[in-house]
């Protein structure tokens, strides 16, 4: 069925455009615009680099003189600050826009409503709220970053249906299917960072980089190694230059060890007094490196340690169909646990896809949840 002409396809149009650019931005969020006037668009623009120009300027600069008295699109509040770019706002008051749809309000303390109460003072008409939802799914991960300067983590893992990550020999070439390992890729392409245990280095000695039919912008490569015990020859330490390599260690790691990596040119971060890597502390710093979202390809251990320390904003889990069984064969997650089934940490706004004959899952989690009969 055709879609009707209407405020709900231009901006359906605009999240389309921003949807695209996922991956490109850094920490900024993806932005899409839609021009309209008389039926006609007359441009469209998304924010495409972190610090260049902004979707509503792309869509301006196309829309040229014809801009006066048309109604602008945008997925996310026009921002009202100068930052590395001038005013959006300003840009759209100056062109003679006359009506402004937003999504979504930008969380962004230097925003966050000052970009509508600029529009609307120049007498220009504002509707915000038009697929909110939607545009701040979008930008969950600016969402975070951009209030709490913490990286959005997204945990993945893949695992045959009795929750194995390997047989009891260590084997997990392949767990899942070809179209879950793409798609698995297209997620590392989106996030800013990929963090792994050197366990998962020493057992598979991974590559961790976003292989795409098409170039893909490459996550930095971060490895928590409490002692670092990373062999010099493994190749998340190689090709530097194209593809960054962050180790988080404790404040126990050997000096010798951190001194020949660093003599290499590979960043080593310590996270913590202790013999073991603060992995808060860890992801506080790697947001003060401005990395804003990380996707989590651990093992059980680094898995369970993130999720108890409430440290992971969304999963995503891969379910083949199969049954692999072994007392020994390592598990998703490897944590003291909980002793009762009310205590367990849930999933909320659920999402069912399938990838060939592989379940895919996503979810939020819930750390805590009221009791019944307890007060509000």
């Amino acid at each position: 069925m055709e879609q009707l002409l209407n405020d709900e396809a231009y901006m359906r149009l605009a999240l389309q455009m921003a949807e695209g650019a996922k991956g490109q931005t850094g920490i900024n969020p993806v932005v899409g615009c839609v021009l309209v006037k008389d039926g006609r668009i007359l441009g469209m623009g998304t924010h495409l680099k972190r610090g260049e120009a902004h979707a509503e300027v792309h869509a301006l600069q196309m829309a040229g003189e014809e801009a006066r008295a048309s109604t602008a699109y945008v997925t996310l509040e026009p921002c009202s600050h100068y930052g590395k770019t001038p005013p959006c706002s300003d840009r759209l008051i100056a062109a003679g826009v006359k009506r402004v749809v937003v999504a979504a309000v930008d969380p962004n303390p230097q925003v966050a409503g000052k970009g509508i109460a600029k529009l609307k003072s120049h007498s220009i008409e504002v509707e915000v709220g038009l697929f909110g939802e939607e545009a701040a799914l979008l930008n969950e991960a600016f969402n975070k970053y951009i209030v709490t300067s913490m990286p959005f983590v997204t945990l993945k893992t893949a695992s045959t249906l009795d929750g194995r990550i390997a047989s009891k020999s260590g084997d997990s070439r392949w767990v899942t299917g070809e179209a879950s390992r793409a798609y698995v890729h297209t997620l590392r392409h989106r996030h800013q960072g990929i963090l792994v245990g050197v366990d998962t280095v020493l057992a598979d000695d991974p590559q961790l980089d976003a292989r795409l039919p098409v170039p893909a912008v490459q996550p930095v490569r971060l490895v928590a190694d409490s002692q670092l015990r990373i062999p010099p020859g493994a190749r998340v330490l190689q090709e530097q230059d194209r593809q960054p390599t962050i180790l988080l260690c404790s404040g126990q790691a050997p000096a010798e060890r951190r001194a020949a990596l660093e003599a290499r040119g590979i960043e080593v971060l310590t996270c913590g007094d202790g013999p073991q890597v603060d992995l808060a502390l860890a992801m506080r710093q790697l947001g003060e490196r401005e990395i804003g979202s990380i996707l989590l390809e651990g093992g059980g251990r680094l898995n369970g340690t993130m999720l108890e320390r409430r440290l992971v904003d969304k999963l995503v889990l891969f379910y083949a169909p199969k049954i692999i069984g072994g007392a020994g064969a390592p598990g998703s997650f490897v944590f003291d646990g909980f002793e009762k089934m009310s205590d367990a940490i849930t999933l909320e706004r659920l999402n069912v896809e399938q990838f060939g004959p592989d379940i895919c899952l996503t979810g939020y989690p819930v750390y805590e949840r009221k009791r019944e009969g307890e007060n509000s």
